[in-house]
């Protein structure tokens, strides 16, 4: 496994690429997840859950490899703060990941399939995210292309896409919660609040993805 510094050394953005690749598997395992859910198969919910987990925590110990290797003097073509604010944003993805695989884990959730549009949401969620991750895998053609000319502008349009899909997932949300409010004195309360919870926290994943295309959409206008 190469080292932080020999990523840097490799190239200035390879230990972001490296964090996200780490990110992406916790990611990817929420359709496993959701589809244990769907199935209601609790113990196997609580074993994707703590598989989430453990690849939070890797991502969590090379994104503060990152930032404690992060050498003064490198050469970066983008700012030490928005570099590190990639970073945070890339790191919130894992973070929400293991919030909903915890919340799934606390009770065995039934009723799954009065959420017609469930399997649709985190799967939609999950290609904006995917879309996400292309961006900063196309961060060694940018330097090469020194941020402007058409690699920019491809880069530009898949930002474009995530703010088109965030919000096309937002009002699958707010459909998928009004259907949970329908079903409001038919769930326990505790049922109630944790589906309430995981829509919300899966929604932010979407959120993050926009966030993310939105700084390097920035950065592009900047260069």
């Amino acid at each position: 496994m190469l080292t932080i510094a020999k990523l840097f050394g490799k190239s200035p953005f390879a230990p972001l690429q490296s964090h996200m690749d780490k990110v992406r598997e916790c990611i990817l395992l929420l359709n496993d997840l959701f589809y244990a859910v769907k199935k209601e198969s609790f113990e196997v919910v609580v074993d994707i859950a703590k598989k989430i987990s453990k690849k939070e925590h890797e991502a969590d110990l090379i994104k503060n490899d990152i930032r404690n290797h992060l050498p003064k003097s490198i050469f970066l073509p983008i700012e030490r703060s928005t570099f590190l604010d990639i970073l945070s944003l890339q790191d919130s993805f894992a973070d929400k990941a293991e919030d909903i695989a915890v919340i799934l884990s606390l009770e065995n959730l039934k009723d799954s399939e009065k959420f017609l549009e469930l399997e649709e949401f985190y799967t939609k969620t999950i290609a904006t995210f995917e879309l996400a991750y292309k961006v900063i895998k196309e961060f060694d053609i940018l330097i090469e292309s020194s941020f402007g000319g058409i690699e920019a502008q491809k880069v530009k349009k898949m930002t474009e896409n995530i703010s088109y899909k965030e919000h096309e997932l937002d009002l699958l949300g707010h459909k998928l919660l009004k259907t949970l409010f329908s079903y409001k004195n038919e769930f326990s309360y505790s049922t109630f609040f944790l589906w309430n919870t995981v829509l919300k926290e899966l929604g932010q994943i979407s959120n993050i993805s926009e966030n993310l295309g939105d700084k390097i959409r920035t950065l592009l206008e900047i260069k």
